[in-house]
């Protein structure tokens, strides 16, 4: 029999070769940052959006006083109308829930900014998300246009599609059609779904760049192979709000 010495270091040996495992089918250095992002979209009542965003126009503040709003933006194409998506960034998961028993006592932040804008929502949905280990977030020189391009991968993870999909991704911004805000991938919400933010000064040279990009056999390529991966794809323009950070 084995002296309990040694069967301990077997067990940690073997504990620490499994996170080993574990760690290369993962993401990569998110693993080790408790940064998340959450995407946070709000579908308006028709006649109410106009309402919505004067509202939180004039008191964000209240709501920013808490945590950090990455952006905030209205939905022009591509999507469901009168629509508002935030991003909101968190150091981990403790901030966030902390975050949110402050707003629970925050009674000023309640009357003016909550409870006016529950009539006004007709839904909300949350999704947790993480930037992508090969991508910082980036903020465009200028105010212009957003594009959220979601994209639904194969399962498998990045393991099966990451390489695949960061060419794609780098083919277009290394020959310049578009600037590149952020990649993220979502931990919750529907999985093996990978957001792509980009900025453009307009819709129109965002088309122009776009048109350029599919004659371009460099592009071409790399998005032959990520598509090989590929489930579906949907791509929405947003109009930034004017007290966004991201402008």
């Amino acid at each position: 029999m084995l002296p309990l010495r040694s069967v301990l270091a077997r067990a940690l040996t073997s504990r620490t070769l499994a996170l080993q495992v574990c760690s290369s089918f993962a993401t990569g250095p998110r693993q080790n940052d408790g940064t998340f992002y959450e995407f946070h979209t709000y579908s308006l009542k028709p006649s109410k959006m106009n309402e919505f965003l004067e509202n939180i126009k004039k008191n964000m503040h209240l709501r920013t006083a808490h945590s950090e709003l990455v952006g905030c933006w209205s939905v022009e194409f591509g999507g469901r109308m009168n629509k508002v998506f935030h991003i909101w960034k968190y150091e981990n998961f403790a901030h966030r829930t902390a975050v949110q028993k402050a707003l629970a006592k925050d009674k000023e932040w309640q009357e003016q900014f909550l409870i006016p804008n529950l009539a006004l929502i007709d839904k909300q949905e949350s999704e947790i998300t993480y930037l992508v280990p090969w991508c910082k977030l980036e903020k465009p020189p200028k105010e212009g246009v957003y594009e959220l391009a979601s994209f639904q991968m194969k399962p498998g993870g990045p393991a099966l599609w990451g390489d695949a999909f960061k060419r794609a991704v780098h083919a277009h911004v290394n020959l310049g059609y578009t600037k590149l805000v952020g990649v993220f991938h979502a931990e919750y919400g529907a999985l093996n779904t990978v957001h792509v933010l980009w900025w453009n000064e307009s819709a129109d040279s965002r088309a122009a760049g776009r048109h350029h990009s599919h004659e371009d056999p460099r592009v071409v390529a790399a998005v032959r192979e990520s598509v090989n991966y590929l489930v579906s794809q949907q791509n929405m323009l947003l109009i930034p709000a004017s007290f966004s950070p991201l402008k």
